[in-house]
């Protein structure tokens, strides 16, 4: 897996991952659901199904998930942020066996989503 994570704190407090005495740059993955109307009370489930990926896929380092309170025109109903150690563990994750039954909830109960993945 990885050595340790360190936060460099002197260049905009970004992750990097040490494996093997080299500087891995980290993925974060961001993606927005809006969940149909007839869904919309499973939200705190579909909360926990995310966090029950956390600690069980290997080079996914942190995982956040939450529902929206301000609900605002632009709004979306619920938000997963995660932390891979690298690019090549964000493409494993797409593909992984404790992914793929939230992934598959989500595409049945998702109205729209839209994501976001870049390197810090």
């Amino acid at each position: 897996m990885y050595d340790k994570v360190i936060k460099n704190v002197t260049i905009g407090g970004s992750y990097h991952c040490i494996k093997k005495g080299r500087v891995i740059t980290v993925i974060r993955h961001i993606v927005m659901f809006k969940i149909k109307d007839e869904f919309k009370d499973e939200i705190p489930q579909l909360v926990e199904n995310f966090y029950g990926m956390k600690g069980k896929i290997e080079g996914m380092l942190d995982l956040e998930s939450g529902a929206d309170v301000l609900h605002s025109d632009r709004s979306y109903d619920l938000a997963l942020i995660t932390l891979f150690e690298s690019r090549e563990a964000f493409e494993a994750y797409q593909t992984h066996p404790v992914h793929q039954p939230v992934r598959k909830r989500m595409h049945e109960v998702r109205s729209a989503s839209v994501a976001c993945d870049f390197e810090i």
